[in-house]
């Protein structure tokens, strides 16, 4: 009997923790390109991201709009990053799924779109 509580007490806490594993929280750092399509066209800008244990987002962004430094967030699989260029609040809000970042920008008031993205090979 004993040993049939310890198997279970076990069998328990391994079963029990596996979701604790998998609940890893997603890391954004590195460089990544872009697929952004707006109303005023599109293009393939680039961030270089560096994602701090709290989940806030610092980097750079490089495309049509020049280059700039960048700041954000992400929670769980969602992420918001925006960044000022050419007089214009840049914002992007989108989720990762499966190492694929997607969502929607908004650039100042002169544009609205969405974006996809894969990190860049090095």
């Amino acid at each position: 009997m004993k040993k049939l509580n310890l198997f279970l007490i076990i069998a328990f806490l391994l079963i029990g923790s596996g979701p604790l594993v998998a609940q890893s929280n997603t890391d954004l750092t590195g460089p990544w390109v872009l697929d952004v399509k707006t109303d005023m066209g599109s293009g393939t800008p680039t961030f270089d991201l560096k994602q701090d244990a709290e989940g806030k987002i610092t980097g750079t962004y490089e495309g049509q709009l020049g280059e700039t430094e960048l700041k954000g967030s992400i929670k769980d699989e969602t992420f918001h990053i925006e960044f000022s260029v050419q007089g214009n609040l840049v914002q992007y809000d989108g989720k990762v799924d499966n190492g694929v970042i997607s969502g929607k920008v908004e650039i100042g008031t002169a544009a609205t779109g969405t974006f996809t993205g894969k990190r860049k090979e090095q």
